[in-house]
């Protein structure tokens, strides 16, 4: 009889666990940020490639909700993580700019963020890869603790690079310390002079594997000159080729190590960023060249994370956000035969623009939220923006929050709703533009003449462009001359929420 009872009270106990577990998964899922740096919208197949193959990201689209309409806030990486974080449009913050590797922290340690609400929810929240949103306080001392950064804003744990691949200092951080340092070796920034004795891409030109502009031209760190300075941390130096499999193993464990309880990751990945460095293993993998090669490995990365997501039995308790900072990018400082070996590859697919565009490559990406079981496969095209996912995740979590520019699309983004943004802002270089349905306006920025940024049209002109996106998705034809009426209801409507932040960079005079 004891044992009978025994055996029932197991029965009994394993029931209630296996129900807490079932209501624990439906309240609690966990959230996954993919983030890529520098993809445009042409460059997944899921979304028209044709000359490269991105099985893994396409799974995702074609299995869960691919947005058409998707954006990043700004053509620019620094300003679109900080919305993405903060949930709060970058151009309210006159810092939100392209950081140096050396820039204090952008993100106000008392906002709210994206990880700090989930934490306050019960979440285990993690960064690994990219962060570029600054460190410290203005004068970092890389041999010591650095704060505030990832940890003071609401990461749990974080493994990062603090900004970019092609920028000093060259080291992972883990949680506020750089990574493999040795103190007989101290560590020294400077993005203005140069550190005596330092070979640069300048001054030794016979030292590196990859030439970089003037710009990208000083520390050379593995046969590749960086932007900036930096003397010492030999051994915490990373190896450009092994960085995207780093970043995997540190993700991979993470999972493994947090599956039996709620956890956030943002998972900022490098690619297809300068210096495009694909571990040999892809190299030559699409013909197209160290671009096309490093999206190859950014998809293997993806296909490596869900893998382990299945094998921990934990995919169906989570969901997958997959997007990227800003629109593409071929010549950006390195020779790299990214345009001699494009062949009939289009990263902007039928879009103008790209990275540093006020035009729609700039900001429309490729944006997927992929959660088994829960999200039907399907195209959505409303306007949806990436500062919407902290209004979502609060809504899903039932723990609201005040937020001017973060807008609830959370219905949207798990398939149960048609209805999107009706308006958007979007930024590129501290210039603001303003879509409203299927119309874009983008207003006067003068100058001498619309110019060219890394051979991209920046969209800054001296007059008024309007854009009919549903005829006109290529933004050929302007209409701001021959439709007055509807170009001065829209720029209205643009300086109803930009107020002050255009007149700052327009140059133009109001009364």
């Amino acid at each position: 009889m004891k044992y009978v009872l025994m055996v029932i009270a197991f029965i009994v106990l394993s029931a209630c666990n296996h129900k807490e577990k079932k209501v624990n998964e439906q309240t609690n899922p966990n959230i996954i940020f993919i983030y890529l740096d520098d993809l445009g919208y042409g460059d997944v197949s899921a979304y028209g490639a044709t000359e490269l193959e991105t099985p893994n990201m396409d799974f995702l689209a074609n299995n869960g909700r691919k947005f058409v309409n998707g954006y990043a806030t700004s053509a620019t990486c620094t300003p679109s993580r900080y919305a993405l974080l903060t949930g709060q449009y970058p151009w309210r913050n006159r810092n939100a700019k392209i950081l140096p590797g050396t820039a204090p922290l952008l993100i106000d340690t008392t906002q709210t963020t994206v990880p700090k609400m989930l934490r306050n929810h019960g979440y285990n929240t993690a960064v690994i890869g990219k962060w570029h949103l600054g460190l410290g306080t203005g004068n970092v001392d890389w041999n010591s603790h650095i704060s505030p950064g990832p940890n003071e804003v609401g990461f749990d744990y974080s493994f990062i690079m603090a900004a970019t691949q092609d920028r000093v200092p060259t080291v992972y951080i883990k949680n506020g310390y750089v990574f493999n340092h040795n103190s007989e070796d101290p560590i020294e920034i400077d993005y203005k002079n140069n550190f005596s004795g330092e070979p640069t891409g300048e001054n030794s030109p016979h030292l590196l594997k990859m030439k970089g502009d003037p710009q990208h031209n000083r520390t050379i760190v593995n046969g590749v000159p960086r932007i900036g300075h930096m003397k010492g941390g030999q051994s915490a130096r990373w190896i450009d080729e092994d960085m995207a499999d780093i970043f995997l193993d540190e993700v991979k464990a993470y999972v493994k190590k947090e599956k039996d309880q709620p956890f956030f990751l943002y998972y900022g990945l490098q690619q297809p960023h300068v210096p495009r460095t694909p571990h040999p293993r892809f190299v030559g993998a699409t013909g197209m060249g160290p671009r096309g090669d490093v999206i190859a490995e950014a998809d293997w990365c993806i296909g490596e994370l869900f893998k382990t997501l299945k094998e921990e039995g934990i995919l169906e308790n989570t969901l997958i956000f997959l997007s990227s900072d800003n629109g593409p990018v071929l010549d950006d400082g390195y020779d790299d035969d990214a345009i001699e070996k494009l062949g009939k590859h289009t990263p902007s697919s039928n879009l103008r623009g790209g990275k540093y565009s006020l035009y729609e490559a700039g900001t429309r990406v490729p944006f997927i939220t992929y959660w088994e079981g829960h999200i039907e496969p399907g195209v959505s095209t409303e306007i949806i923006s990436q500062v919407d996912w902290l209004s979502s995740l609060s809504n899903l979590i039932k723990q609201p929050v005040n937020n001017l520019d973060s807008e609830n699309h959370l219905d949207l983004l798990l398939g149960k709703s048609v209805k999107g943004r009706s308006d958007i802002i979007l930024e590129a270089t501290s210039r603001t533009a303003y879509r409203q349905g299927d119309w874009v306006l983008i207003p006067p920025y003068p100058g001498p003449k619309m110019f060219l940024t890394k051979g991209i049209e920046t969209g800054n002109g001296n007059e008024f462009q309007l854009y009919n996106l549903a005829d006109d998705i290529s933004q050929q034809n302007n209409l701001a001359e021959k439709m007055p009426e509807k170009r001065d209801e829209m720029m209205a409507a643009f300086i109803s929420i930009v107020g002050d932040a255009y007149k700052q960079t327009s140059r133009l005079k109001f009364d």
